[in-house]
Order: C-alpha cells, then sequence, then structure tokens
C-alpha cells in the first residue's frame, strides 16, 4: 500500500515539468542554511515574518538544513534533529525508528501517550502538538520535504508547551526549491522506499509537490512499519504579497513493540515481551499562508489551517486474572480483578467465600463482567496458557486554528530595532474511545488472542483506601480552545549590543464530556492563563563573537488525557480507559542561560562555535508514574524540577573536508522530598521510592558526544561518517537512583555516495558499524507473569544494517 501510493504520485511532477519546461533543468537551489561566515536570519516565533540574525537571540539556536537530512539518507525526522543538536537525544521506547522521542534538554517531544511532554512543535506555523495529549507524530512529517529546522531554547512567543523549547520545522516551495529529484532504495530488515519532488516557479507562481514512501520488516519481530506521506504547496506572489495554498497527508502503520524483558534479550536481541502492538496514524490539513508588505518597513503576515487526525492503537498486556476466590483476601487491600467461579472448592484466601459474609462486598467490588453484563466464567488454561487483555483505543481529532503577525524593522530612536506582534487560536475537538477484550496468552511466542469477550467492571467510586484496575469501555468528548497573544522586540542599543523583550499570554480552556451516559464523573472543564515574560541581551564582544544572557519562562496546561488519569487511587491505562482524577495544575518553567559564539579561521579553514549554559526550573512538573497492573499508570504533579548544562558545538569546513561535533552534559534532578510510585522496582518499599531533592530523573542520559566527518576523495565520490556516544541513564521509576543503571553506548555510522553523471547518484550507508548492543531506554516489570527473576526490560537499539539506493536530479 505504502509504496503504490509512492509510485502513483510520480506522475504528478511529470505533469508539473510540461506545464514549467523552462525549468526542467533547473538545479535544486534550496541551500545549506549552515554556510559558514553567512548571517543566519531566523523567526523567533511560530510565523517566520522577515526574521532576524540569528546572532542576536539571546538564546541557543540550532538550525538544519534541508543537505543535513538529505546527508542522512533516513525518512525519520528525529534522525536529523538529534544528530545535529546539541543537549538532544532520542529514546527508541517502543522499538521502532519511526517512533521515537526527541529530547532537549530533558523535555520531550514524544509520539507515545503516557510521556509528559515539553516541546513545542510547528510546522509552517501551524501547532503539531496533538490536542488531546500533547503528543508529536513525527511519522506525519515528510522528510523530503523539510527545507530548514530550527530548533530553539525556551522562548514563551511559541505558546504552550515550550518548557524546554520549541522546534519549527520549514517545508519547501516553488520559490526555494527548483528541480525534480526521485530516489530509490532498500536494505536491511526488508526495508524499501523511495521519495520524490519537484519544484519550479513562471510568471509569479510556484509549485512544489513531494511524496515518500517506505516498508521495513523492523529489526524486532512483529515490528513491521508502512508509511506514506505527500506533501504540496502552490504559490503565487509580486513585489508585495506572497500567498500560499497547501495540502499534506499522511497514512503510516507502525508496529511499536515496547521493551523486553532482559533475560529474554540475552537469549534473543530481537525478541519482543506480548503482541500485537501497533499504532496507526492518519491525518490530512488544508493550510493558507501569506504575507503581505504594507509598508518598506512593516509586514502583515498570517495563516489558516484545518487538520483531521485520527489514530487507532492495539495492545497486546499480560492480565493478572485468576478465581475470585484465590484473589480473595480478607483484611488486605484486593487489588486485582478476576473471573467469577461456578462453585468453590474449599478454604481459601483466609476463609471460605461461600460463608463468609464479606466476600460479597469483595466480589462486587473485583469481578469483572462481559459486555452484555454477566459475570465472566473462570476457566482453567493450559499449561503454555495465561490470560491477558487487548486494549484498544481510537482517537480523532478536528482542528482548526489561524495566527496574524505583523513585523515592523521601523528605526527606534535611530536605532535598528525588530518588533512583532501577533495572536492565534487552535480549537479542537477530540473523540477519543476505548475498549478491553479478554484474551489468551501464549507463553512460547508471547502473543495474546482475543476471546471475543469485551471486559467491563462495575467500580465502586467510595473506596479511596486502594486503587482499583478498571476495565471500563469509554467514549469521551473533548474540546480544547487555545489561545495566544504576543509581542517581542529585539532593540539595539548599540551596534554592538541588543536588548530583546518580550512576553506572551496563553489561555487554555478543555472542556470533556462523558458520551456513554454512565461515566458522568469525567465531565469537567477547566481553564488554565498565564502571562510568560522574555527578557534578554546580545553583545557583539569581537565582529567574530558574540555573547548572549537571557531569562524566560513557558507554561504548559494539562491535557485532557491527563486531567482524566491523575488519580493513583484509580490507575488507567494510559493508552485505554479513563477515569474521574483530580485536577492538575499548569507547569510552569523559568529557564536562566548564558552563552558564546562566533566564527574564525582555523588552519586554513572556517569554523563555527557555540558554548552555553543553562538552568530550567519547573513548577508543578508532571510526571506520569506507573501502577502494580501492566499498562496501567497516572500522572501526577510535582513541586520542582531541575535541567541544568553545558552545551558546545563546532563545525568546520576546509576545501573537501567537513567536520562537526557537538557535546552536551545534562544533570536533570528533582527538587522535593517526596514519595513517588514504582511498583515493580525491586529496590522499592511497598510499592514506593523516596525522592530527595538532587536525585536525577530517570530516563535521561547525562551526557552526549557527537562527531561527524565527510571527506570529498574526487570531485564524485564523497565518503563520510558519524560516531554517537551516550552516557548512562536511570532506569525509568528508579526516582531515588537505587538500581544499577542502563549503561552508556557508542555507535558508528558510514555513509558515502559517487555521482555516476550529472543527474545520476549511487549512494550507501551502514548504521551500527559494530553492531554494537545498546538500548535506549529501560524499565521494570512485574517478573512473576512468566516467571522470570531480573524485573529489568530494554527497548534495544537497532543492529547491524546496511543499505543503498540511487537517486536521479534534473
Amino acid at each position: 500500500m505504502a509504496i503504490a501510493l509512492g509510485l502513483s504520485a510520480a506522475a504528478v511532477p511529470v505533469a508539473l515539468l510540461a506545464a514549467f519546461p523552462a525549468l526542467a533543468q533547473e538545479q535544486n537551489d534550496s541551500s545549506s542554511t549552515l554556510q559558514l561566515g553567512t548571517v543566519e536570519v531566523v523567526a523567533t516565533t511560530p510565523l517566520s515574518g522577515t526574521g532576524i540574525d540569528a546572532d542576536k537571540v539571546p538564546g541557543a539556536v540550532t538550525i538544519i538544513g534541508a543537505d543535513q537530512f538529505d546527508r542522512l539518507n533516513s525518512f525519520a525526522v528525529t534522525d536529523g534533529l538529534f544528530q545535529y543538536t546539541p543537549s538532544a537525544n532520542t529514546s527508541d521506547v517502543q522499538g521502532n525508528a519511526f517512533f521515537q522521542d526527541f529530547r532537549y534538554r530533558g523535555f520531550a517531544a514524544s509520539p507515545l501517550q503516557g510521556t509528559p511532554q515539553g516541546i513545542a512543535v510547528y510546522q509552517n506555523g501551524i501547532r503539531l502538538n496533538e490536542a488531546f495529549g500533547d503528543t508529536v507524530n513525527w511519522d506525519l512529517i515528510p522528510e523530503v520535504a523539510i527545507s530548514r529546522a530550527e530548533v530553539f531554547s525556551n522562548n514563551p512567543a511559541f505558546g504552550l508547551n515550550a518548557l524546554g523549547g520549541a522546534v519549527s520545522i520549514q517545508m519547501k516551495n516553488g520559490f526555494n526549491y527548483h528541480g525534480f529529484e526521485g530516489s530509490i532504495q532498500g536494505g536491511s530488515y526488508g526495508q524499501i522506499g523511495g521519495n520524490i519532488q519537484y519544484g519550479g516557479e513562471k510568471d509569479g507562481f510556484g509549485v512544489y509537490v513531494a511524496a515518500d514512501a517506505v516498508h521495513s520488516d523492523g529489526w524486532r519481530l512483529q515490528s513491521p512499519s508502512d508509511l506514506a506521506r505527500f506533501y504540496g504547496d502552490l504559490g503565487w506572489k509580486n513585489d508585495k504579497t506572497e500567498v500560499h495554498l497547501v495540502a499534506s497527508a499522511a497514512t503510516t502503520n507502525l508496529g511499536v513493540v515496547g521493551p523486553t524483558p532482559v533475560e529474554m534479550l540475552n537469549q534473543n536481541w530481537n525478541s519482543i515481551y506480548t503482541w500485537p502492538q501497533t499504532t496507526e496514524n492518519n491525518v490530512g490539513m488544508l493550510a493558507l499562508n501569506g504575507k503581505y508588505d504594507l509598508t518598506d518597513t512593516w509586514q502583515l503576515q498570517g495563516n489558516l489551517y484545518a487538520r483531521k487526525f485520527s489514530q487507532s492503537h492495539v495492545d497486546g498486556n499480560d492480565a493478572d486474572l485468576e478465581a475470585c476466590s484465590n484473589k480473595w483476601n480478607p483484611g488486605v487491600g484486593n487489588t486485582k480483578m478476576c473471573l467469577e467461579e461456578d462453585q468453590f472448592s474449599g478454604p481459601t484466601g483466609g476463609g471460605n467465600p461461600v460463608t463468609n459474609p464479606t466476600y460479597a462486598a469483595f466480589r462486587s467490588q473485583m469481578v469483572l463482567y462481559d459486555q452484555n453484563g454477566n459475570t465472566i466464567p473462570f476457566t482453567a488454561l493450559g499449561a503454555n496458557q495465561l490470560y491477558g487483555i487487548i486494549n484498544r483505543t481510537w482517537t480523532d481529532t478536528t482542528t482548526y486554528g489561524g495566527s496574524v503577525q505583523a513585523t515592523s524593522t521601523d528605526k527606534l530612536m535611530g536605532h535598528d530595532n525588530y518588533f512583532v506582534v501577533g495572536a492565534s487560536v487552535d480549537s479542537s475537538d477530540i473523540n477519543f474511545r476505548s475498549n478491553s477484550e479478554l484474551g489468551i496468552t501464549n507463553t512460547n511466542t508471547l502473543q495474546v488472542v482475543g476471546t471475543g469477550i469485551y471486559l467491563k467492571n462495575i467500580p465502586d467510586y467510595s473506596l479511596q483506601d486502594q486503587y482499583q484496575v478498571f476495565y471500563l469501555p469509554v467514549n469521551l468528548n473533548a474540546s480544547t480552545r487555545y489561545y495566544g497573544l504576543y509581542a517581542t522586540n529585539a532593540f539595539d542599543m548599540t551596534d554592538r549590543a541588543t536588548l530583546t523583550m518580550g512576553a506572551r499570554l496563553n489561555i487554555a480552556q478543555i472542556s470533556m464530556q462523558d458520551a456513554t451516559g454512565s461515566s458522568p464523573q469525567l465531565n469537567g472543564d477547566y481553564t488554565f492563563a498565564r502571562i510568560n515574560p522574555l527578557i534578554g541581551l546580545t553583545y557583539k564582544l569581537t565582529p567574530e563573537a558574540t555573547l548572549y544572557g537571557g531569562y524566560s519562562e513557558s507554561n504548559r496546561a494539562p491535557t485532557p488525557l491527563e486531567l482524566n488519569c491523575a488519580d493513583p487511587n484509580r490507575p488507567c491505562l494510559l493508552e485505554n480507559s479513563l477515569v474521574a482524577d483530580p485536577p492538575l495544575n499548569q507547569v510552569v518553567s523559568h529557564t536562566y542561560e548564558a552563552g558564546l559564539r562566533g566564527n574564525s579561521i582555523l588552519f586554513g579553514g572556517k569554523v563555527n562555535w557555540k558554548l552555553g549554559i543553562y538552568r530550567v526550573d519547573s513548577d508543578d512538573d508532571i510526571v506520569s508514574l506507573a501502577s502494580q497492573q501492566t499498562g496501567y499508570g497516572y500522572y501526577t504533579n510535582v513541586p520542582a524540577t531541575r535541567r541544568e548544562g553545558f552545551e558546545a558545538e563546532m563545525q568546520y569546513v576546509n576545501g573537501p573536508w567537513k567536520f562537526y561535533a557537538n557535546y552536551a552534559y545534562l544533570n536533570a534532578t528533582y527538587q522535593f522530598t517526596g514519595y513517588l510510585a514504582s511498583p515493580n522496582n525491586p529496590y522499592a518499599t511497598d510499592g514506593q521510592v523516596l525522592v530527595t531533592p538532587g536525585d536525577t530523573i530517570p530516563g535521561i542520559p547525562t551526557q552526549t558526544l557527537k562527531l561527524g566527518l565527510d571527506y570529498m576523495v574526487t570531485p564524485k565520490w564523497k565518503l563520510g561518517g558519524d560516531v554517537i556516544a551516550v552516557s548512562s541513564q536511570y532506569y525509568v521509576g528508579d526516582d531515588a537512583n537505587q538500581a544499577p543503571m542502563l549503561p552508556g553506548y557508542w555507535v558508528a555510522n558510514l555513509h558515502t555516495s559517487y555521482q555516476v553523471t550529472d543527474n545520476i547518484q549511487v549512494f550507501g550507508y551502514i548504521n551500527n558499524l559494530f553492531n554494537a548492543r545498546y538500548a535506549t531506554y529501560g524499565t521494570f516489570f512485574d517478573t512473576e507473569y512468566l516467571g522470570l527473576n531480573n524485573p529489568q526490560m530494554q527497548s534495544p537499539g537497532q543492529p547491524f544494517s546496511a543499505y543503498a539506493g540511487l537517486k536521479a536530479t534534473f
């Protein structure tokens, strides 16, 4: 399906070549955005505006050009963002290259529901954080169509969720990309894919279209992926006006098999835990954006968009289900659901349930029912079978939004000045549905097969002293209305010093209604509002070196998912059923940073370099905690967290040589004393660990180092490689830092290309050259299900893999 869509799209640029014949041989002019010794212009708000010299931004900025993405030959956007951004790392929780987290300074932009999000992501000024859980589905962005990406540190102008920073992605159009390009590649683990793109302009009109498709069997068992993506831009411009009509669509089906117990990985590095586990995403978007030069110094810019997103998720899990009499233990909190027996066989669990009057109360709280309201009989399973659960969710979101911005470059008191004022609205309507099907797990293959019996229970909401596991079909309607008003001003006090000040008002209105009529406790209306300030200063010490420093604040409102899953006494499946919970507070981050950047001549070559330090203090940070039931958890506010560190970056060009390096040190810690749930952690007491100030937040490595080198062996043959080194990190759930750490790792990648003719190139690349065994994510699980001993589980990294391809450019 994915490949067929990609090939059928090839007819589009063929027709366009006929419409723009004069441009058929014109080469792509989308040049690198990281040319040394040039002035880099960046937009410091979601809309591009006229831009400002990046040297005048009082914070860290990383600019990644189209050629840098192209260098990696990857279909995954996160690979380029990670490779070139200091203080960035990826966490492959689900074992799929297209479903990775992007983490910057310890904050996440993740596609995985259950991950607290802290990075705002925009595409052409349109917010990509999904309304239900603030997740970012990187798999829906066609990497081939990216013109450039800018990664900013904390900047409140980017609105909600920019706690740690923001990613602003600008796509190609017919005015900045000229020519036709097509490529196809294939290699390890059954991967085959390709892309095409065409751009051109004539008589004030510009057109750009791109499509890509890829299939991969996945390097882990039961983890195939299929992606098909399209992006198109039709533009028109004259001396004062530029307008673009944009259409994009994508469909992806990803095998997301998650972490595996280490004992199983020791036997087979490709092994998985329980399956099926799949996520299907579909998106379609129409957008209209434009800009108009009111005067020589004033520009008006805006966009309007409509976006439809749908996601379905299937998750086969273990289920600790037994006969009710075996679960019942008078005087002890009974926390597990159970199946009913036809009869009892004598004293069990501290007394005979038949004669014990309190058993009736236990039964009314813990027994499971089917979709028809009947109790489910317990059946003793075979030697190689256990009860399992297949959880399914469906999320459908329709979003309409728009933004408008005015930019002025008028002088102020005779000095250069850059002023921006803008407003935005993002309105989303969401429907979330879920159910849970009783399954049977084959302990040899770990496949969970459904029985056709859909579970529900009748919970007793009066019980506050113990948590309950809820199997409740959910049908929730929710709406989010996000409003923003912002202004920033960069004033050149002297020809060396620039003062930047600004602020943004965020208003978030969230409403939720139960559509079943049986769960009114899900209903709720919430409003969050805050004004976030920004102040900073840049100073040119010399023409080649600039000092910067600044302070800023940002906030994040709890999402509908988090608001309905925030009670430790009533945990819910983070991809499944929701329950009524106490409200959460919004998160507020306070960022302090300073740095030095510049360029110079070294050994006859040009070098760009950056050094920076930062500290981000977050109040009421939201964290996700696990419950004793696999797949269940809840969100909670913690009083304070801190992320502080140092980052360095350099790029060097000298004739046929190109080299880059970036290093980051990050210390992410809790700044409070209190207990956090960690039920499967062997070092926990009664399922909890005591956190004290200075304890490291799990899942975040302290150090990362990334190096890359390209060398033109001949004018036609290029050879290069990259090395990535990541330090150890604590397992997720080890918030008190008591257990052994997830080991650090390093991997080496190689790539090469040869220009056969002016229009034809062959290329190849190898990932994980030395076949290192490593994991980017680790957590704990309940060993009782399969009788294992080690509670640690990991998501293994991609083994050695090799690919080759062909690219044609006209």
